[in-house]
């Protein structure tokens, strides 16, 4: 996990060929599918944890 965000904070500091302008549309693009989206993915996750409870359960 610390991998990914170094990498993410590396590409973030890099000031070679990325502005932003790019970032900031790339995040409005990913906070409006997060909107679009956000009943599927509430339900996505509820399902994912109860089954994870389900599972534990057994254990």
């Amino acid at each position: 996990m610390w991998s990914i965000i170094s990498r993410i904070r590396s590409i973030l500091t890099d000031d070679r060929g990325i502005g932003v302008v790019e970032i900031i549309l790339i995040l409005v693009v990913l906070i409006g599918l997060v909107i679009i989206f956000k009943s599927q993915l509430t339900s996505l996750v509820q399902s994912i944890f109860s089954k994870i409870t389900s599972e534990s359960a057994g254990i």
